[in-house]
């Protein structure tokens, strides 16, 4: 094993306890205790980036839509980590998360994204969602949609719940399943 991933599995989690307890009780943390996550997670992060030659990668850190903190690795010649259709991506970003929650001794939502990568895909994804309703709507018919991610499939049904004229459902098995739009 590594010496980073293993420094990072035996770092102690009790110098965060604090934060962890009022974060699960939902108190809202000061800009001092998200800077701390947000060291941590920078922190893994780069050791990640280590195993690729990107160590030194700049990483944007922002804030998403719903609270969680995106860190967004901005580097040339970084494909390699956003993988055929973003499933390397995939892959990094729940060893990602396990590393920060194992660091942390809590989850804290917290997205990795190469180049906005991710950001790009959630607007296109978004698109052919309406996209496709609209032609439920006008061709009279059902549309499915390619196989997409749990994470891509839960967008669509999010971006159309409030379409009084389609309804959706997904079908299939891994790793082809997908969304189906019906007219309601």
């Amino acid at each position: 094993m590594s010496d980073e991933i293993q420094e990072i599995e035996e770092s102690p989690t009790g110098e965060y306890a604090a934060i962890a307890e009022r974060y699960k009780a939902g108190e809202e943390l000061t800009d001092e205790e998200l800077d701390t996550i947000a060291d941590v997670a920078v922190s893994v992060l780069r050791d990640l980036l280590s195993f690729f030659d990107a160590r030194e990668s700049p990483i944007d850190e922002y804030e998403g839509d719903e609270g969680e903190l995106i860190l967004d690795v901005t580097a040339p010649d970084l494909a390699v980590l956003i993988g055929r259709h973003g499933r390397t991506l995939e892959s990094l970003q729940t060893i990602f998360s396990l590393l920060v929650s194992r660091k942390l001794g809590f989850r804290y939502p917290v997205a990795v994204d190469v180049e906005g990568y991710k950001s790009r895909r959630h607007d296109k994804v978004i698109s052919m969602a309406h996209s496709a309703a609209s032609r439920a709507v006008r061709q009279h018919s059902t549309v499915s949609l390619p196989p997409m991610s749990a994470y891509e499939r839960r967008l669509v049904h999010i971006a159309l719940r409030d379409n009084d004229r389609v309804d959706t459902h997904s079908e299939g098995a891994e790793p082809e399943r997908r969304v189906v739009i019906t007219l309601v």
